[in-house]
């Protein structure tokens, strides 16, 4: 289902890709196998491929950079400060 929003219970297939996209950037992840029944989340990596696109994870790093700039200024970021940061990586 490449680009389709789905319900979060929707069911996966082995070789099938999930993209998940947190504010700016999209992880992506290559299911590898799947559990005969439910795991807990520190084992779901034995069965997922982290396939994220490099430049996926320069701009993760340089938001980070961008928020630790920014976080030594008092109280909340606001949200003007968040759609900044979501629009400088478009």
């Amino acid at each position: 289902m490449a680009d389709s929003v789905v319900k979060p219970a929707r069911e996966v297939k082995v070789g099938e890709e999930i993209v998940i996209r947190k504010g700016a950037i999209r992880f992506s992840w290559k299911v590898t196998d799947l559990p005969k029944s439910r795991v807990g989340a520190a084992l779901v990596g034995d069965y997922a491929l982290e396939t994220t696109a490099p430049e996926e994870l320069e701009k993760l790093e340089m938001i980070r950079l961008a928020q630790k700039d920014i976080l030594h200024r008092p109280g909340r970021p606001t949200k003007k400060d968040r759609r900044d940061w979501e629009n400088y990586f478009k």
